[in-house]
């Protein structure tokens, strides 16, 4: 193994330090290459999320009151929470960059900087210990070269030393001097030499302790640092994968409640929901009567008019004008249904004096328009309708009527355990004073009092505006009794006008129940016509007589009386009753001789006098 292990030793490279160098470099710089490939993927995925949030959030509902109708659907919510899932989702995902940024990036980039320090020393040490061989190899060359020089003079100085000794002319003293220098150059050759092989054998013992010890050590650390270095980038490969693996449970979990919440989807469910949204509570319209054109033309209201109760004895056999479903507009006519000429309604009106209250009836019906219309733009400027919810069907303002009781309960509920915990700590101020003041909490108690006796006079309001609307919401059992009691008094009914009974049945939003012809409608709402620029009817009008009082009232609430025909009165005050509700929602009262108008009968607690026209109390 030891022989093995050395066969792959970076020693047996010792003459290639500098490819070594070049090698364990671009080593480093794959690191660094591998690091910034991380990097970039961390902010993908950053930049991922961010994204995905962007999209879940804008889809998410706004706050508005599409919202609370949005809710009400299987697929709306299934909606939401697979945007809520998905949010979840990009959630993972930046966990997925924290994570490569905290355990790849952050390690790599510390681990760059240690194995750069590292390499760094050991190629130092590396030229050190070549330096230092070279050096010796210089010195030993120097030797080698001074051996040489002083073995030439020498052999120079010997030769020299035999020609003058041969010479017969030359004297014996520089034959002496001769013979004494070439003995001086003879041991200076000597002492190179010795100095020579001493170099040499220094400079051999050091050149092997370079090339079998000093390098090869140098190089087995530079190929440790250069395992640690490969073995260190397998690792983040590997966690670069685990990363990814680790967040699959969640991401799972996510898909797994975006099917869920797709599977919770209930198509009956929500067509019935489009159902108790929409209903009206109101009933269907009566059977179209047969239009007999062979007697005089005489004009009555369908069984299901809301004022039958009281017109049903005057029914003659004749013509008969179907009605219209509530708040369905007038361009839904009957097929079968004719309209009668204005021309021919015109001469009814215009032929006898005893018709002077069919008149009064179609002033009636053009200042309920313009009442209606002014109140209903009102509502569209100001972008809200009435705080009674008037404006809307019986079954719908029940549901507004129910659901701002709730808001209330839980407003006062909320009250009322502030003030509980108010009072509890007002207590342990009194039993501990070190730990407060407990006239300090007085204030906020007092206030929070007025709170709950405003929520509460709100909840009796609302209370009683329910109680109307179920009072006044049609059932079977109603429908019955109803019909019994037209059957009753159906010979006992005074007579009135066809036109009184075609009476305009209109609702403070401005839906229209009688069907009317449409040139009147027409010139009614787009250009209504003043009373001043119609003599013949301002005539009428002037001449007729003062109601008679058929009862009194009492305001349950305060009413401006802002439109044109209304009057404003006050919570409490008593009114004398000219007019009863003709199923249209406004009653006629008058307050003095000169001063009348109308009133929304919902305001008001109605007192008919018992010998008044179809007489009975009601509320």
């Amino acid at each position: 193994m030891v022989e093995e292990r050395m066969g792959d030793c970076w020693s047996n490279t010792k003459d290639q330090f500098d490819n070594l160098e070049k090698h364990t470099q671009w080593g480093i710089e794959y690191v660094e290459k591998y690091t910034k490939f991380v990097k970039e993927r961390s902010e993908i995925e950053i930049n991922y999320a961010k994204q995905i949030r962007n999209l879940s959030k804008k889809y998410q509902p706004k706050k508005n009151s599409r919202e609370e109708e949005e809710s009400k659907y299987t697929f709306c919510r299934a909606f939401l929470t697979s945007l809520n899932e998905l949010n979840d989702y990009a959630g993972q995902h930046e966990v997925i960059a924290e994570n490569l940024t905290s355990q790849i990036i952050s390690e790599l980039s510390r681990y760059l900087q240690e194995i750069k320090t590292e390499r760094k020393s050991h190629f130092h040490d590396g030229r050190k210990a070549q330096q230092h061989i070279e050096s010796s190899w210089k010195q030993l060359e120097s030797c080698k070269r001074r051996f040489e020089r002083d073995c030439k003079e020498a052999d120079r100085a010997q030769q020299y030393f035999e020609k003058m000794d041969a010479d017969i002319n030359v004297t014996k003293a520089d034959v002496e001097k001769a013979r004494q220098q070439a003995q001086m150059r003879h041991q200076m050759a000597a002492d190179s030499k010795s100095e020579y092989s001493s170099y040499l054998q220094k400079f051999n013992q050091e050149q092997n302790e370079h090339y079998f010890t000093v390098i090869p050590n140098i190089f087995q650390k530079l190929q440790d640092m250069e395992e640690r270095r490969i073995e260190r980038l397998g690792v983040c490969m590997k966690t670069f994968a685990d990363v990814d693996r680790q967040v699959l449970p969640i991401v799972g979990k996510c898909l797994d409640g975006m099917t869920t919440a797709a599977e919770s989807i209930e198509p009956k469910t929500d067509s019935k929901q489009v159902v108790e949204s929409y209903k009206s509570g109101f009933e269907p319209p009566g059977d179209v009567e047969f239009e007999d054109y062979g007697q005089a033309m005489k004009r009555t209201v369908s069984e299901t008019s809301l004022s039958n109760s009281r017109e049903a004895k005057e029914k003659p056999a004749g013509k008969s004008k179907g009605k219209l479903w509530p708040f369905i507009k007038n361009k839904n006519k009957s097929p079968k249904q004719q309209k009668e000429p204005l021309s021919h309604r015109l001469n009814d009106f215009m032929t006898s004096k005893p018709k002077m209250h069919c008149l009064r009836s179609l002033r009636r019906g053009l200042s309920l328009k313009l009442i209606t219309l002014n109140s209903h733009v009102r509502n569209l400027i100001e972008g809200s309708g009435p705080e009674d919810f008037s404006h809307l069907p019986p079954e719908q303002r029940r549901k507004k009527l129910q659901g701002k009781l709730d808001e209330l309960n839980k407003d006062i509920q909320k009250e009322m355990d502030q003030r509980d915990a108010l009072t509890k700590m007002k207590d342990v101020y009194i039993k501990n004073p070190q730990m407060g003041d407990p006239s300090s909490v007085d204030p906020r108690l007092t206030e929070i009092g007025l709170n709950i006796e405003k929520l509460q006079s709100e909840v009796q309001k609302f209370e009683g505006w329910l109680a109307e609307v179920e009072e006044r919401m049609p059932s079977k059992s109603d429908t019955q009794r109803r019909s019994i009691y037209e059957t009753q008094n159906s010979t006992t009914v005074g007579n009135n006008c066809a036109q009184d009974r075609e009476r305009p049945l209109s609702s403070p939003d401005g839906s229209y129940t009688e069907e009317q012809n449409s040139e009147t409608q027409v010139k009614a709402t787009i250009n209504p016509i003043p009373t001043s620029t119609t003599p013949e009817f301002d005539d009428e009008f002037d001449d007729e007589e003062t109601l008679p009082t058929i009862g009194t009232c009492k305001a349950l609430y305060p009413f401006e009386g802002h439109n044109e025909g209304t009057i404003a009165v006050a919570e409490g005050e008593l009114l004398y009753v000219i007019e009863e509700d003709k199923g249209d929602g406004w009653t006629r009262v008058r307050r003095n001789e000169d001063e009348e108008g109308y009133v929304p009968t919902s305001y008001v607690e109605v007192f008919l006098e018992t010998n008044a026209k179809g007489a009975m109390t009601y509320i």
